[in-house]
């Protein structure tokens, strides 16, 4: 039988920003630590790996042409995680060697549309060192549009964890009812919710998906401040003109599955969060309430996925060859 106990690590740490080097080896020593407590998972935050797009909101990022935000553009492109080139093995290796298993908030710059444009993106990684998943945003919000590119239902998929069934999804994904339906149908009851930061994210909407879901929820975030700019950054002088003191302010949290705190949201410093969670709490709570179980009539409502990875082009071999 599965074990019905597991070990989390919520890593909540600030990127060194837009160095991917730099951020990767900061997360492997993090991990390190999760690991030496024995952390059977480890998540982080949305877009730690390199960092989340400040500059948007700090430099008139909508202007049309301007120089300033095509130079962080590429700046933050050529910083970005491309998987298909290895620039995740060292996680991947770490994750293998520790039988961790790991949610990652990433850049992913991906060569199957074109290596070029951008997305946020959750990757899974299980605890024998491969990427099982990568997830990227449905829906960039609001000024992220600028830089990320819309993703597709391609990563909206549950994974295997001893007795655990593991979801996860992007900062204002966790808003979107429908993707969130698509993982109760799953069977999630551990659902870990990505963010870049800040308690006015977590704390409303995590309790809101542990109740309606039944299912423990790790809200996980990022930290920045202005003295978290690295000092080569581009442009760094307009950057920090307009930016406040504190960017984001952490928040990492967990709810249980009857919506109640585990952890309530934590802020301002750097620190990993654990919990010891008992499956047994879900079936208890299941008990008045699945929505996807039980308490669904799909006679009358039925929801269609689409999990296709999109692309722009597809070759025929056959006529290739």
């Amino acid at each position: 039988m599965r074990s019905q106990h597991i070990k989390v690590a919520l890593v909540q740490i600030s990127p060194v920003w837009l160095n991917k080097q730099a951020t990767l080896k900061k997360i492997i020593t993090r991990l390190e630590d999760a690991a030496d407590q024995g952390a059977e998972l480890a998540v982080f935050g949305e877009a730690l790996l390199p960092g989340y797009p400040f500059w948007l909101a700090l430099t008139d990022g909508a202007s049309w042409n301007k120089t300033v935000v095509k130079e962080l553009h590429r700046h933050y492109a050529l910083n970005a995680i491309s998987i298909e080139q290895g620039d995740l093995e060292e996680v991947c290796a770490f994750a293998k060697a520790n039988n961790l298993s790991i949610y990652l908030g990433i850049i992913e710059r991906p060569q199957d549309r074109g290596g070029h444009s951008l997305y946020a993106s959750m990757v899974y990684i299980d605890a024998s060192g491969v990427v099982q998943s990568v997830h990227r945003k449905l829906q960039p919000t609001y000024d992220e549009r600028l830089t990320w590119s819309p993703g597709d239902g391609h990563g909206l998929v549950t994974h295997q964890l001893k007795g655990f069934t593991l979801s996860g999804l992007n900062c204002w994904e966790n808003w979107m009812p429908l993707p969130r339906a698509a993982m109760y149908a799953q069977g999630t009851n551990l659902h870990v919710a990505c963010w870049p930061g800040s308690d006015h994210n977590t704390r409303d909407i995590t309790r809101f998906i542990a109740r309606e879901g039944r299912c423990y929820v790790l809200s996980v975030s990022s930290l920045m401040s202005k003295t978290d700019f690295p000092k080569d950054t581009p442009h760094l002088e307009e950057i920090l003109s307009q930016a406040p003191e504190v960017l984001t302010n952490g928040g990492s949290c967990i709810a249980g599955p009857d919506g109640e705190w585990i952890v309530e949201p934590q802020i301002g410093s750097e620190q990993i969060i654990y919990a010891n969670l008992d499956l047994h709490r879900v079936f208890e709570e299941r008990q008045n309430f699945d929505p996807a179980g039980h308490y669904s009539r799909p006679d009358v409502t039925q929801l269609y996925v689409n999990r296709n990875r999109q692309t722009t082009v597809k070759f025929d071999q056959d006529a290739a060859s």
